[in-house]
């Protein structure tokens, strides 16, 4: 069998599996060339193996910063073989030819994780290796470019059954090449540049697993994380219960994010994306009983998230309804015990808090950009005659926390530190107002809104359901008439010039 790939570089950080692939290529007689470190190793297991500086002519420099970036590498992998004129040139100038590159990159994913000072993080942006790999890439018809270890079983075997490896497969492990660096060069942009809104939007996400499908089940999903390694749904451990899908993921980050608005304990219930039941409590098994009132109904079959370990005693409760997920910093061994009787709930402790700064919208051919909704409110004026006492300012604030992460339009009644009515996602603002007042049933003191009244009609309802207090960001043209509203019911209203819309 005439074997075609005749030529082989070799410049790895990451070594498993290579010596076993270098072997298969010295057995078909592949001239092997290799730089450095994967030099060294390939020799201390018995390969025959030419080091790079042999090839170029020209010693490594700079601290191995410069190794490859040279006309006899290049050339070899760029000349087009179906080209009489490129062949003429490189036999003229003694370039051989090089028919495969094997190379990835220094771990510069990994390191930006880490703590390190600027310039040393900067020593793992690799040069050369993306240079080799997009070379052999664009060349790809001639050139056999590998970058993912789980791909040197197929090679071997397509060289094994015809001595070649075939043109869609090349086309393929191209593609990939150009997938990695196009992301390794935006983890680096992401790295360096100060500007909160650069002209090209770089993002660079890893693949974490095929989901078993989308929103629905006829739609296809995948998970991808930052390779940053910031954020919560980066850094969580998975406990018990079958395989996360694109539903929990989506209402876990909001799941957490609504409980760690509060420096106390608390608990969040979540249904579709939406807080059905919040609470606060001197333990997590009272803010759990607190928040599960709010919603008997809609908190079953949804998300819990606690900002706190969980105990045995709140796990007990948990475990009386069917939930998909329980999120905590931890759980008592206990606790652990009791949840992980319901074999397909999902158990997941994360340590981290949410660390999003941006937050990202796709629209059909484009992408929707802004900061994170960090800012809670820039002033609490009392805009009434009557003033809310400071349980119902505790109340009020606690309620326009929840009403951050509730769909506008989003109107939240609480008591106590406990959010007994939730009107979500409502087109006119009356609508949520009533959706939240009659869902509490006349237990609530205060009303919150993620927006400003355009009438006084909120103000009315919330009068007829005994409401004492409202909190809500102000700026309509018809403050007035819901002041005046306020002031006719003994209502006290504060406004605090920052809304919340969650769309």
């Amino acid at each position: 069998m005439l074997f075609l790939i005749k030529r082989a570089l070799i410049s790895v950080f990451e070594k498993e599996g290579i010596a076993e692939f270098a072997k298969f290529l010295e057995e078909k007689n592949v001239e092997i060339i290799s730089t450095g470190g994967t030099y060294k190793h390939l020799k201390e297991n018995g390969i025959k193996v030419t080091e790079v500086n042999e090839v170029t002519g020209f010693p490594e420099i700079l601290d191995g910063r410069v190794k490859t970036l040279h006309p006899f590498i290049h050339g070899g992998l760029l000349a087009i073989r179906a080209e009489e004129e490129h062949m003429k040139k490189i036999e003229e100038l003694n370039i051989k030819p090089i028919d495969m590159v094997i190379v990835n990159l220094y771990p510069f994913f990994e390191k930006v994780k880490e703590d390190l000072e600027f310039q040393e993080t900067v020593e793992f942006i690799d040069i050369g290796g993306p240079t080799m790999l997009r070379s052999a890439a664009k060349n790809f018809q001639d050139v056999v470019v590998l970058t993912d270890p789980m791909d040197y079983e197929d090679i071997m075997n397509q060289m094994n059954e015809s001595g070649d490896v075939d043109y869609s497969t090349k086309k393929k492990l191209a593609g990939k090449v150009f997938n990695l660096t196009s992301a390794y060069d935006a983890a680096i942009s992401n790295f360096m540049l100060e500007e909160e809104y650069p002209k090209y939007l770089s993002l660079s996400y890893e693949k974490v697993e095929d989901l078993r499908y989308g929103e629905n089940s006829h739609q296809t999903a995948a998970y991808y994380t930052a390779t940053s390694g910031i954020g919560a749904m980066n850094n969580f451990e998975q406990l018990n219960g079958k395989q996360l899908s694109y539903n929990n993921i989506k209402d876990m980050d909001i799941a957490w994010k609504t409980v760690w608005e509060f420096d106390e304990i608390a608990v969040c219930g979540l249904k579709h994306n939406t807080p059905c039941g919040v609470a606060l409590g001197k333990t997590v098994d009272e803010a759990y009983s607190k928040a599960y009132s709010c919603d008997p109904v809609s908190i079953f079959g949804g998300v819990v998230a606690c900002n706190t370990k969980v105990n045995k005693a709140a796990a007990e409760e948990m475990i009386k309804i069917f939930l998909e997920i329980v999120i905590a910093p931890d759980f008592d061994e206990e606790a652990l015990e009791v949840l992980c009787t319901k074999k397909n709930l999902r158990v997941i402790k994360c340590e981290v808090k949410p660390e999003d700064t941006h937050n990202l919208a796709r629209v059909d051919g484009g992408m929707l950009v802004m900061s994170e909704d960090n800012e809670f409110a820039s002033k609490y004026e009392v805009v009434t005659e009557a003033k809310p006492s400071q349980q119902e300012m505790d109340d009020m604030i606690f309620a326009m926390k929840v009403c951050k992460y509730v769909k506008s339009n989003a109107i939240v009644v609480a008591k106590d530190g406990m959010a007994t009515g939730v009107g979500a996602g409502q087109v006119n603002r009356i609508w949520a107002a009533q959706e939240a007042l009659e869902r509490a049933k006349g237990n609530a003191t205060v009303m919150a809104s993620d927006a400003f009244f355009p009438f006084n009609d909120v103000v009315e309802e919330a009068a007829k359901y005994g409401i004492k207090a409202i909190i809500q960001p102000g700026g309509s043209m018809r403050d007035n008439d819901s002041i005046e509203a306020c002031n006719n019911n003994g209502i006290s209203m504060v406004m605090t010039g920052i809304r919340h819309f969650k769309h």
